[in-house]
């Protein structure tokens, strides 16, 4: 039989009088040792090793040495203070203090209080770096371009992910959750790229975070831990045994989960819970829809128009040189139940209007995919609203699913002669839509000066803009932006595009509505699908006879510019090179246009070949007009929706607070009158209190220990001012608890010898009120330890259990393997 030596002390006995943890006479001979820096060192090599991996999510390795700066830094500066026995708190503040300090210096050193200092200025500087990041994650495809602002939100993300690893394995004891820090890094590439993490990000994280356990078992953790982690026999073959299961596991589970070898989560399809996207993303990363073999999403329309139409789904308008945003006017936005105004004048001596039938599907978008200008629409379902300034229709409390609905269109008859005609100053349209950001790069200006240097009106330049980038010497690439690393719509994405000469619609668009700006025409960005295929069915429209149908789907998604002229609205143009229609009047042609009205869509029949009606119009409802009652439900949702939102929020939050008051409430409510268990329970409600206010029981304390340390400690008043009403309580109710516990009942106690319990419970919890600290008292309140504990234990239940399991089969497997072997290999003597 194999004896294991005693451990190392990880802890001393608390004495009678100590007012905080790891006191003693003996603690300043202890030595740290390499302890400190060694733990520094493999939480640095595991998410240093981590970030290796998001190579691919940002473009290059530029943003790797700020990454690795940000991590050796905090690393170092709390290995450092450790070394100094400062206190865990301590710890973990100056953490916090170094990552502020890196983040300025290598930040915002310009705006910092010499250099590394926040200031009021590094505020304002913080948030234009933070809603750049946010940009980039919406508006980019990865790999995106590893601007300031979203490198330093991975440098911040990173030291804070470094600062919670080494509170996880060092103060709090818990070397083994350290991996949890980890996989939340590795979880982005994985989503992201179709490689996954990449080999070497994979094993330098692993590396480090054996290191870490490695760290947590061989050195003596720190005296005033609850880690108790020296080493012990047999500790090796475990290690073995769980990494050879870990290893079988790692290669077994590839082979029975298809497509592990193309990434952990290719594109973004696999253990999604709310299934396969298939709408149109509003924020115009239109890469993954046309890259899609398979198009999903597909939308169904039949119209009346003499050439198939363009689906124009939401308008893009606000640029601030980062990203192209959509429009989120919420505040002007108007319920659809009625006519369909632009807000500008239309001078054209003659109106287009064309009716279009649209049948959704499956396509899932907020937004819902409309002929450009829409008047009316009918058949809806669900609450709807629409953005006077660019008549984009969005969902209220709904989306674009399975929808069916008519829309009636009306834009002006345009010419090359009107557009060239149309020379009146541009007024009564929103500033979004002439906003030029100050830092374009010098390629699109000279660009735009260059190719509009002869032309004379806006139609002249807005035609030798897209002449320009329908030229030969542009290219219609899917892949040549993923390659060279400029997939995305901001100003430097455009620059690389101007220089590269190849890209998709999304570079073309973006090009022509930026340099349009830059020579003083309003500009913005369709975005939806082009024409599309026809069918070959017909959809029979009540009043309009049997229109040929067109089918569109994710491979059709598409951008497109819109300039404004004075007199005629917004017009379409196509500079991408293969892609949609270019209009007539962008050729210098014209063709009329079928003009036609509808009433409803109750008639509308796929196939069905009904004979053309002529319509009777009749005068179109206001906007706003009508269903006052469900108008005002849907106005009122929202703010239903919110205060539920809020008051579940706080619920969720208060809700360790609310376990203690009932618990407490509970055992208080035993003593009047008197129960059977009211003792025990006022002893547990003791305990509590000072396990809330730090100062918890020891599983080796008896009661009458555990007293005298709580009423010699600090908390109740410390030596020289004590509480007497506190201690006096603390005193009967111990005496209460031993005497029910180890003496002889007592049936006939006087009455009114003690204070009730409450009042005693009541006089504990006022002295350690008054004589904790602020942040001691808020955490007593609001995250009461004896609550969490007790759930940590419930949430743990199901892993240890499955941790015994695991050891019982592991301790099994070798006496299994041994008696098999044994009866198949056992000399034919022996039977």
């Amino acid at each position: 039989m194999t004896i294991a030596p005693e451990r190392k002390a990880s802890r001393e006995q608390p004495q009678a009088g100590a007012g905080t943890p790891g006191s003693g006479p003996n603690r300043a001979r202890l030595r740290v040792g390499v302890y400190p820096w060694a733990m520094a060192g493999a939480v640095a090599l595991s998410v240093a090793g981590a970030a290796v991996s998001l190579n691919g999510v940002l473009r290059g390795w530029a943003w790797y040495l700020p990454v690795v700066t940000t991590v050796l830094v905090v690393c170092l500066s709390i290995a450092t203070l450790r070394a100094l026995r400062a206190h865990p708190v301590l710890v973990a503040a100056g953490g916090f203090a170094s990552l502020i300090a890196i983040l300025t210096l290598t930040f915002f050193r310009n705006t910092g209080v010499a250099g590394f200092i926040p200031s009021g200025a590094t505020m304002a500087e913080l948030d234009r770096f933070i809603r750049r990041a946010s940009e980039t994650v919406l508006a980019e495809s990865a790999p995106v371009a590893p601007n300031a602002g979203i490198v330093m939100v991975i440098c911040a993300v990173l030291g804070l992910t470094v600062i919670l690893i080494d509170a996880l394995a060092v103060p709090l004891g818990m070397p083994a959750t350290t991996g949890v820090g980890l996989l939340a890094i590795l979880v982005v590439p994985a989503m992201v790229k179709p490689q996954s993490v990449g080999f070497w990000g994979f094993c330098a994280t692993v590396a480090g975070y054996l290191l870490i356990l490695a760290c947590s078992q061989w050195f003596a953790p720190d005296a005033r831990t609850s880690a108790d982690s020296a080493r012990n026999p047999g500790q090796l073959r475990r290690a073995v045994m769980t990494g050879t299961v870990a290893l079988v596991a790692t290669l077994a589970v590839p082979m029975a989960v298809p497509g592990f070898d193309h990434g952990t989560f290719p594109q973004g399809s696999r253990l999604n819970p709310w299934g396969t996207g298939t709408g149109l993303n509003p924020m115009i990363t239109l890469g993954n829809s046309l890259r899609t073999p398979a198009g999903s999403g597909r939308i169904t329309y039949a119209t009346n128009a003499s050439k198939p139409v363009y689906l124009r789904s939401v308008t893009v308008d606000n640029f601030d040189g980062d990203s192209w945003g959509p429009d989120d006017r919420e505040g002007d936005r108007r319920p659809v139940n009625g006519v369909l105004e632009t807000g500008y004048e239309i001078l054209a001596e003659e109106q287009v209007r064309q009716v279009t039938a649209v049948e959704t599907g499956t396509f899932t978008s907020p937004y819902l995919p409309l002929p450009y200008a829409p008047e009316t629409i009918r058949g809806l379902s669900g609450g709807w609203t629409w953005d006077p300034a660019t008549l984009s229709v969005k969902g209220a409390n709904t989306n674009s699913r399975n929808q069916l609905y008519i829309v009636s269109s009306t834009a002006p008859r345009l010419t090359a002669e009107a557009l060239q005609q149309s020379s009146a100053p541009v007024r009564g349209i929103s500033g979004d839509f002439t906003r030029i950001p100050g830092n374009i790069p010098e390629i699109v200006r000279t660009t735009a000066d260059t190719v509009t240097g002869s032309s004379g009106t806006a139609y002249a330049k807005a035609m030798a803009i897209q002449n320009f980038l329908r030229s030969g010497d542009f290219t219609y690439s899917l892949q040549s932006p993923v390659q060279n690393g400029y997939d995305g719509n901001g100003l430097s994405v455009l620059a690389d595009f101007l220089t590269q000469k190849s890209g998709y619609c999304i570079h073309y668009s973006s090009a022509m509505a930026v340099m349009a700006r830059l020579e003083g025409i309003p500009s913005r960005i369709a975005v939806g699908y082009a024409p599309g295929r026809p069918t070959g069915a017909t959809v029979a429209v009540l009043g309009q006879g049997a229109l040929p149908e067109f089918e569109v789907d994710s491979r059709d998604a598409h951008a497109w510019p819109e300039l404004y002229f004075q007199g005629l609205g917004w017009v379409p143009f196509e500079p991408t090179p293969s892609r949609g229609v270019v209009p007539d009047y962008a050729t210098e042609s014209s063709s009329p246009g079928s003009p036609s009205v509808i009433e409803n869509n109750e008639d509308l029949l796929p196939g069905a070949t009904s004979a053309p009606v002529t319509p009777t119009p009749t005068a179109a409802p206001l906007p706003g007009a009508g269903g006052g009652t469900d108008d005002a439900g849907q106005q009122l949702m929202p703010w239903l929706v919110t205060a539920g939102s809020a008051l579940g929020l706080y619920l969720l939050l208060a809700s360790p607070r609310l376990i203690r008051l009932g618990r407490r409430a509970r055992r208080l409510r035993s003593q009047d009158p008197p129960q059977e268990d009211a003792v025990p329970l006022a002893w547990s409600e003791l305990r509590d209190l000072g396990t809330d206010y730090g100062l918890p029981p020891l599983h080796s304390e008896t009661p009458r220990t555990y007293s005298a340390r709580l009423s010699h400690s600090a908390l109740l008043g410390g030596a020289g001012r004590m509480d007497d009403a506190a201690h006096k309580a603390v005193r009967t109710l111990t005496a209460d608890f031993e005497r029910d516990h180890y003496g002889r009942p007592l049936h006939q106690e006087r009455p009114g010898k003690h204070q009730p319990a409450a009042a005693r419970i009541a006089a504990v919890h006022q002295s350690l009120r008054q004589n904790a600290t602020f942040f001691r008292r808020f955490r007593a309140d609001w995250l009461p330890a004896s609550v969490l504990g007790q759930l940590g234990r419930i949430l743990a239940l199901p892993f240890n259990a499955i941790g015994r399991l695991a050891l019982r089969a592991a301790r099994t497997a070798p006496r299994a393997w041994s008696r098999a072997r044994d009866g198949l290999f056992r000399p034919r003597g022996s039977q």
